[in-house]
């Protein structure tokens, strides 16, 4: 699987090459990616080598991810469906990836993975906050442990909105003096 987004581009003949492969839960399994707890993503990485140094890569990833609801911590599965191209061009002796448009290699590679740019790409498919629809498909046990921690705000008459809280947490008491000082 993995093996597939190796891009041998020393010896690639020109023209469009395309590479289909299947992600699953072995592909995400790196403790970076521990937001990933299952996934079944369909790639298509199309390659087209256009002269001796340069290439066209196009990705494109369907399928679901399942990650942790940030609200219950239940599983929660996310659609992937994203398209990607990026231009590589194979020259000088530094790897330049400042570019999210093109990416620089250099000149003596005779392989590129093209598995972390895939990987790269379906995880910024994840939105940053991730929670069910509504609060009606979370855990209802998680939501009573969380509701039965929450600690109650009223406003203090401030025009700027601010808010105090009414709890007994020393912490908060010994902030309060401190605005109170200033």
């Amino acid at each position: 699987m993995v093996d597939a987004l190796k891009l041998k581009i020393k010896t690639l003949p020109f023209g469009i090459h395309t590479v289909e492969c299947h992600l699953d839960d072995d592909f995400f399994n790196t403790d970076e990616l521990a937001e990933v707890r299952h996934a079944s993503v369909n790639v298509t990485l199309t390659v087209n080598r256009k002269s001796e140094n340069t290439y066209r890569l196009e990705i494109e990833c369907h399928g679901t991810v399942t990650t942790a609801c940030d609200r219950c911590l239940d599983d929660l599965d996310l659609p992937v469906d994203v398209d990607y191209r990026l231009n590589v061009e194979q020259m000088g002796t530094e790897l330049d990836d400042s570019n999210d448009e093109l990416l620089i290699v250099p000149a003596e590679w005779r392989e590129l993975d093209a598995a972390p740019i895939v990987r790269d790409t379906v995880l910024l498919a994840i939105p940053m906050t991730h929670c069910h629809e509504s609060e009606e498909d979370c855990n209802p046990d998680m939501l009573d442990a969380l509701d039965s921690h929450r600690v109650e705000t009223v406003p203090d008459g401030d025009d700027d909105n601010e808010s105090e809280t009414t709890g007994t947490d020393p912490r908060w008491e010994a902030l309060k003096k401190l605005k109170e000082q200033q």
